[in-house]
């Protein structure tokens, strides 16, 4: 007995292929179904070239199943889309079954320690990147009552013993130390540096705090390859304030740093050449005033 294909429910856009310069990473991904779409390949013309062309691909292939199958488009940003970029990309448009865009990992696990003020900055700026956050706190009613929403995955959990938490993190983890209690946040940055194996630790206060706290783990033979990976005071430099909504950006673009986003094909980008032809309208991607 044979099969009927089955239409697909949408078309899953990728960039394939980057040369020179575009204006998001290869492999980054969209999907675009009859009413919808998810995701973004960087916008401007580029992205609304692909979703009228995935649309009409849609169309074809839910009326002629069996004509679905990936297919390859090269654009040369500058002369054939007027964008400023200057590079070209290759992009694949493929069926997709069930027109969902299937998520991406995470760019990292954070293990948050602290609900202040500082910490639900942090919560709020982090809640729209792709991450996993393991928020906690030993003081009831210490989390907010509603919780920001997002792409991030977020957990609260009300501990009696947070530095018992320290061993649930994953290997390569981010944590980041803000409680109300001085004696609570050494005790778990020193929970994270015998572990040893963090991708990140991070802890709120001042030089004068660092000093104080490494003469503490010194005496309690933390390792001090371990402690010098400590970040004290936090967040990238460029950023100034004791405002918390100022610090939660500081210390984003700090994670973000650390973690790229690992859902990108990490492939090299390759070299363009300016006098390459497109095949579609064979026009070079050097500009015409270069």
């Amino acid at each position: 007995m044979s099969t009927v294909a089955q239409p697909p429910r949408g078309v899953i856009v990728e960039l394939r292929r980057v040369r020179g310069s575009a204006p998001r990473e290869q492999g980054t991904r969209m999907m675009v179904t009859a009413h919808a779409t998810d995701g973004t390949i960087g916008g401007g013309a580029l992205e609304h070239a692909a979703i009228a062309r995935a649309g009409a691909l849609l169309g074809e292939w839910i009326a002629h199943p069996d004509l679905a199958r990936e297919m390859h488009e090269l654009h040369a940003l500058g002369p054939q889309l007027g964008q400023c970029c200057g590079g070209s990309v290759t992009l694949a448009y493929a069926p997709s079954d069930s027109g969902k865009l299937e998520a991406p990992p995470p760019m990292f696990h954070l293990q948050l320690h602290g609900a202040g003020h500082v910490g639900r900055a942090v919560v709020a700026v982090l809640a729209t990147l792709g991450c996993t956050i393991d928020w906690i706190d030993s003081r009831l009613d210490a989390f907010p009552a509603s919780l920001p929403g997002g792409k991030a995955q977020l957990a609260c959990r009300r501990l009696a013993d947070p530095v018992a938490a320290i061993a649930d993190a994953p290997p390569g983890a981010a944590f980041l130390i803000m409680t109300h209690a001085h004696p609570l946040d050494a005790a778990l940055c020193a929970a994270v540096m015998r572990r040893g194996d963090f991708g990140y630790l991070g802890l709120i206060g001042s030089e004068t705090k660092r000093a104080r706290f490494t003469r503490q783990w010194r005496r309690q033979d933390i390792p001090p390859a371990a402690i010098a990976r400590l970040c004290c005071p936090i967040g990238i430099p460029a950023i100034q304030g004791k405002q918390p909504e100022l610090i939660a950006l500081a210390v984003a673009a700090e994670l973000a740093s650390r973690f790229p986003a690992r859902h990108m094909r990490q492939l090299p980008r390759i070299p363009i050449d300016l006098d390459a032809e497109c095949s579609a309208c064979r026009a070079s991607a050097r500009c015409a005033g270069s």
